[in-house]
């Protein structure tokens, strides 16, 4: 949002879930990761004394060096006084630490950049300005959440004493945002922007800023209207001025919003909701644009500004509409791109190359993978799309590398970039995909609500889960089990209502009979009586939950938390088999392994599959793979490479080999070959007849056994995260999650298979 306030109702989260969020486990946000071994006496030596002692030295000489043997180049201090978090006004310094922990988590998830949050409990602004320029083991400021005028009089004397970029993101962050959106408004409305009239209401730190850019960007100042909660900010004016609003005034008669509205062709709101009404709408020139980025509730509503002026195009704060003015558009990679050329400062050109990078992005072909994050629309350069989807994989390679090109051209980059283009690619690269892709699944499923069966559904996780699943907004979940202990469960847990949840008795649901003859009629010819399905509906809660997808009454199933995976998938398979033509596999997804996501497949059916059945399964995991935004390149795994040692247990991956190439596969692949081959590209260059060109994403196992040992080794030891085991394959979802399934682990799940029915 464009002032990084909280909206809960758009966030579809409640208080409970947040607070346990944060507490869980090591609590808050953060951890120190070390970046190199330290695990032989060796290895300490060198890290640190008396190894350490060289980089010391040689930054005591040449302190640039710092860039070259410290973090300082990919570290930012973010900073605050907690005098204005979020929309939440002055809670203090301790309080800001959880929005700065946050802010420092969208540095990383977004740009890959490291950081440090910096609390400072004083007011003063002396205080804070000799807490922060002080620092010299960082690549860069972020200053956040200091109210104003103070945040000006702070980030302007930090500016003029410190050699590295300091960037107040609530003032310019929103700025270059909605800038970005302004170029392509005023495009599509056929708008000169050195011609085109502003009034912008809210003369805190953003809204000073947005008239500052945009003036810089061309905008007439005569054609610029600041207002604030007295009116407009005229010159002559003495009432609540300083010398920010000063630098503002306005030569005009104006002195309302209202009288300053009139044939006005845009309208910024940064101020609180009604500020804008369809009167003050309709007093604008023809096709208005209208940003009201006033959060949690914007300064008019969408429909209420088509209803006044129906071709205007508008953008919010909000995610639930379109054009979202979003600051996570514009910081992480603002500081990227400063960061790698080892800027001085953040500069009027590298603002106004970031809007623009944004606006062009805006207008491009958008991803497949961020369509499905788009409420339902195709997303096209349009006045619904003027601002890019803050899911698009692409910022990174467009925003960093335009705002390093203006710093190299306006002189502050002390390190040149030689390849502009290269630099891009390899941005590309340095983000694993996996993460923006589930966000993008969430919000597709989030705009196309299915409803999912829970089949355990007296089950407390489960109960907490489904109640989540319909507070996320993922559609309406279904709990299979005795309505009075559902119901007592919800109470005692002080979960709310139970409306919005389904609860089905399995014994005595009216859809009974129709499951029974259901069932009946798939399994009459494989031993089963009909009172035997009858006794299946009735006493199993998978089978009975099966059906009700089968017969079209759900759209998806998860069970598993309280039955073996094997077992709940021959419950299953009473009622939905694999997909016609194709094979049914678990694909277990490992995230955070060396930073990248590793997919372990078969690991849920197959006890030991055969080559045929590898081969499909290695096709549908690199389908998933795709998906999710990775290039596949499958590792056919073995405890053999290459023949090397020959046994016929190995023949199968071998053979599987084979059948790809008959098929013509447009993946890379090869097999067999150890897990070192395949992850290692030291090893593998012993095989430069290897057909891989970087190190395998997908590792497709000889066995269930191996694939359950690896995966479960990967959790407990690799320090990463697992989403999985997926059930791929079947002609309907179903997912089968973990005995030891968290709340949060089931609600993926759920929504996971809710996304299968969305694109089946």
């Amino acid at each position: 949002m464009a002032d990084g306030s909280i909206d809960t109702r758009t966030a579809h989260i409640s208080a409970e879930e947040a607070l346990a969020l944060h507490a869980a486990g090591r609590p808050g946000k953060l951890e120190t990761r070390i970046s190199k071994p330290i695990t032989t006496a060796r290895d300490l030596s060198l890290a640190y004394s008396p190894g350490v002692a060289e980089p010391c030295l040689h930054i005591q000489r040449d302190s640039a060096l710092a860039y070259d043997y410290t973090a300082k180049g990919n570290m930012v201090a973010v900073v605050s006084n907690g005098t204005a978090v979020l929309g939440l006004g002055n809670l203090g310094a301790v309080a800001a630490k959880p929005v700065m922990e946050g802010k420092i988590a969208l540095f990383k998830r977004f740009a890959d950049i490291d950081g440090i949050d910096l609390e400072i409990g004083s007011e003063d602004v002396d205080d804070v300005v000799n807490a922060v320029r002080f620092l010299a083991g960082f690549g860069g400021i972020n200053l956040e959440d200091i109210k104003a005028p103070e945040c000006f009089v702070i980030e302007q004397r930090l500016r003029e004493v410190m050699d590295i970029p300091v960037f107040h993101d609530d003032q310019h962050g929103t700025a270059i945002v909605a800038a970005a959106g302004l170029i392509n408004a005023c495009h599509l409305t056929g708008r000169d922007l050195r011609e085109t009239k502003l009034v912008v209401n809210g003369a805190g730190a953003a809204g000073i800023a947005c008239v500052e850019l945009l003036k810089a960007m061309g905008m007439r100042p005569e054609h610029v209207v600041l207002c604030d909660t007295k009116g407009v900010v005229y010159q002559g004016r003495t009432e609540g001025m300083n010398q920010w609003k000063s630098a503002h005034a306005a030569v005009t008669r104006a002195r309302t919003l209202t009288d300053a509205l009139d044939g006005v062709d845009v309208f910024f709101g940064l101020s609180v909701k009604g500020a804008l009404t369809k009167e003050m709408v309709s007093r604008m020139a023809d096709k208005p644009i209208i940003f009201a980025m006033a959060n949690p509730d914007p300064e008019i509503t969408p429909e209420e500004a088509r209803q006044a002026s129906p071709q205007a195009i508008i953008a919010t704060g909000r995610s639930d509409y379109p054009n979202q003015v979003n600051n996570v558009l514009g910081f992480p990679y603002i500081f990227r791109g400063a960061l790698d050329v080892r800027a001085s400062t953040i500069n009027e050109a590298m603002k106004i190359a970031a809007a623009e990078a944004l606006a062009n992005l805006a207008r491009e072909d958008v991803p497949d993978e961020v369509h499905s994050a788009s409420a339902g629309r195709r997303l096209t350069f349009g006045p619904e799309y003027i601002i890019p989807n803050a899911f698009d994989p692409r910022l990174i390679s467009w925003v960093a590398p335009a705002v390093a090109r203006a710093a190299m051209e306006s002189g502050v980059a002390r390190r040149p970039l030689i390849d502009l283009r290269r630099y891009a690619r390899e941005l590309s690269g340095r983000l694993d995909p996996t993460a923006g892709a589930l966000d993008a699944i969430m919000e597709s499923v989030r705009t196309n609500p299915r409803r999912v069966v829970f089949a355990e559904g007296e089950e407390e996780k489960v109960v907490r889960a489904a109640v989540a699943y319909r507070n996320a907004g993922y559609g309406r979940p279904v709990l299979i089990g005795r309505e009075d202990r559902v119901k007592a469960t919800i109470a005692s847990l002080g979960l709310g209502i139970v409306e919005g949840i389904e609860i089905h008795n399995a014994r005595l649901s009216s859809a009974n009979p129709k499951y029974v003859e259901f069932l009946y009629g798939r399994l009459q010819r494989r031993g089963f009586l009909q009172r035997d399905c009858q006794r299946l509906v009735n006493q199993d809660r998978n089978v009975f939950a099966a059906c009700m997808v089968a017969t079209g009454d759900a759209d998806a199933m998860v069970t598993g938390l309280t039955r073996a995976a094997a077992v709940c998938l021959d419950d299953v398979t009473h009622a939905i088999e694999p997909a016609s033509g194709g094979r049914a596999f678990g694909l277990t997804l490992v995230l955070g392994m060396r930073g990248r996501t590793i997919f372990i497949a078969d690991t849920l059916v197959h006890f030991r599959p055969n080559a045929e059945e590898l081969a499909d399964i290695a096709i549908g995991a690199a389908r998933a793979a795709r998906h999710l935004g990775h290039e596949p390149r499958v590792a056919l795994l073995s405890h053999a490479t290459f023949g090397n040692p020959t046994q016929p247990a190995n023949a199968p991956m071998r053979d599987a080999v084979t059948i790809l190439d008959q098929r013509k596969v447009d993946f890379e692949y090869d097999g067999e070959m150890s897990p070192d081959v395949a992850l290692e590209p030291s090893i593998r260059a012993l095989y430069p007849f290897c057909r891989l060109t970087a190190d395998a994403n997908i590792l497709v196992m000889p066995g269930l056994h191996s694939a359950h040992i690896t995966s479960s080794l990967a959790k407990r030891l690799g320090g990463g995260s697992t989403i999985g085991p997926l059930l791929m394959g079947m002609e309907r979802p179903i997912q089968i999650m973990p005995m030891d399934a968290s709340v949060s682990q089931i609600v993926d799940l759920a929504c996971l298979a809710a996304y299968q029915a969305v694109r089946q």
